[in-house]
């Protein structure tokens, strides 16, 4: 089983490396969301609609826009689906956190489990607050448990 084959299960098993794709990809997800960002959009338009008074060529002049709007929407695109796929990826991993503790849980009260799981359970638990601010698509191999227990 390789490295890549290995899956995240708990907010712990979550790599605290995010790679650089992973953190331009996030900042621009956050630019692209503001009201400036929309701004300069219209900004775009505004600036290239009276520009066919010096083209004269309306074959030009819509080439121009058609162009700078694919090549901007192409690459938001990609940019976007990385920050989506993030954070699909940490509410995953919140969503198994809550499994695993409530069924610790549940086990507890019913035969009194060690507190050690529900414990460990509440670590995971604290772990998967914010966990979307450090997933990553690239660096979310498992560290070992040994890594994980030394903070690493």
């Amino acid at each position: 089983m390789g490295q890549d084959d290995r899956h995240v299960l708990m907010p712990t098993d979550v790599s605290s490396r995010v790679g650089f794709f992973d953190r331009f990809a996030g900042m621009a997800s956050d630019v692209a969301g503001r009201a400036a960002f929309f701004a300069f959009c219209v900004l775009l338009i505004v600036v290239w609609a009276p520009s066919i008074l010096a083209l004269r060529d309306v074959d030009t002049w819509q080439l121009i826009i058609n162009t700078a709007t694919t090549i901007i929407t192409f690459l938001m695109v990609a940019l976007l689906q990385n920050s989506q796929t993030r954070n699909d990826q940490a509410v995953h991993h919140k969503l198994n956190a809550i499994a695993d503790g409530l069924s610790d849980l549940m086990v507890q009260l019913e035969s009194g489990l060690p507190t050690r799981d529900v414990e460990r359970d509440v670590a995971e638990l604290r772990a998967a607050i914010g966990l979307e601010d450090h997933e990553s698509t690239s660096h979310n191999a498992a560290a070992p448990a040994g890594a994980r227990e030394a903070g690493g």
